[in-house]
């Protein structure tokens, strides 16, 4: 739970919330935390941190924003998973016994038939009409968080066809884009379901990695940006962190900083900057990085860093660096 809690913390910060701040109203502490031999935080600090991180960001959805902007890798478990699986169905199998290591609020069951899969979250406690508003940030980031990975372990974003929560949706459209499918309603139920196609899917081992690479490339970008606030550096870490997948829309990052997109606009533009520009600069960062390391094809850089085409990619590289991959790369 500390490392989700840390999360939740990190999470804050890109949206401009004051950790101390943050720690001090849900009865942490941050110095504590960072700590291997830390004490152990409980149900009721995590419900805490929920509610504060959620009113000082002032954004409702902000558990919700939070899940969409998480990367499982960082909570520690996906490590075990990978070693230990060959396929989506066994890495599921795996992560709903290792669950345990993230929360003790509920846990993970796994059903099937010829058609389908389901992933459902157990609550440890029995909830009288709809949970409380903490287990429900709780329970929506973790079934995120699958999707998300099952992403990650296929090298396709993939789509539950049906999508349950015990309770009906603030912002319907806003849960769409997040969990990439409208919730439906039913009473007690937080779950997930997939085509029976995935179960059998190959895990991509490689593509974590990468995903390895990406956490330690972020912290020594993140590190070089730390002491400023500005919207520009904070969406550059964001992107930055997410980019595993690709890097993000115009649209999504708005909706992850819960403001519209003219607003975003505006705000870069005060700043001198347009998104645009901060993609680029992300992507040339990773650019160089992939090509500097020698451990990838210049055709896998241009894929994993959203281009379709090795001339596309090619171009826009000359453009950031006046030369060539081939010629960079030779160098």
């Amino acid at each position: 739970m500390k490392q989700l809690i840390l999360s939740i913390i990190a999470y804050a910060i890109q949206r401009d919330v004051y950790a101390d701040r943050l720690c001090r109203l849900s009865g942490l502490d941050l110095a504590s935390l960072k700590k291997r031999n830390s004490p152990p935080v409980t149900a009721q600090q995590l419900d805490a941190l929920w509610l504060n991180a959620t009113r000082l960001s002032n954004d409702p959805l902000f558990g919700l924003h939070f899940a969409a902007s998480l990367q499982p890798t960082a909570l520690g478990i996906v490590g075990q998973i990978i070693q230990a699986s060959a396929t989506v169905g066994e890495a599921l199998t795996h992560a709903a016994a290792l669950i345990r290591l993230v929360t003790d609020q509920c846990r993970m069951e796994l059903s099937r038939n010829t058609k389908t899969f389901t992933v459902q979250l157990i609550p440890a406690t029995s909830f009288n009409g709809v949970p409380p508003q903490p287990f429900r940030w709780l329970a929506e980031t973790l079934l995120v968080m699958v999707i998300h990975e099952l992403d990650g372990l296929v090298l396709e974003k993939i789509a539950p066809s049906v999508v349950r929560l015990p309770y009906t949706v603030s912002d319907a459209a806003e849960y769409e884009r997040v969990f990439r499918c409208m919730p439906t309603k039913r009473s007690g139920e937080f779950s997930l379901v997939f085509d029976a196609r995935y179960w059998d899917e190959p895990i991509l081992t490689a593509n974590y990695d990468l995903q390895n690479m990406l956490l330690q490339k972020v912290s020594t970008l993140g590190s070089e940006k730390a002491g400023a606030q500005t919207l520009r550096i904070r969406i550059f870490n964001y992107l930055l962190a997410n980019s595993y997948l690709g890097v993000s829309s115009l649209e999504d990052m708005a909706s992850n900083f819960n403001m519209s997109t003219r607003s975003l606009q505006r705000r870069l533009k005060d700043e001198g900057v347009t998104y645009q520009e901060i993609a680029d600069e992300v992507r040339k960062s990773l650019a160089l990085y992939y090509i500097s390391s020698g451990n990838y094809p210049l055709k896998d850089i241009s894929w994993m860093l959203g281009y379709n085409e090795l001339s596309a990619f090619t171009r826009a590289f000359k453009r950031w660096t006046g030369s060539t991959p081939v010629n960079y790369q030779s160098l």
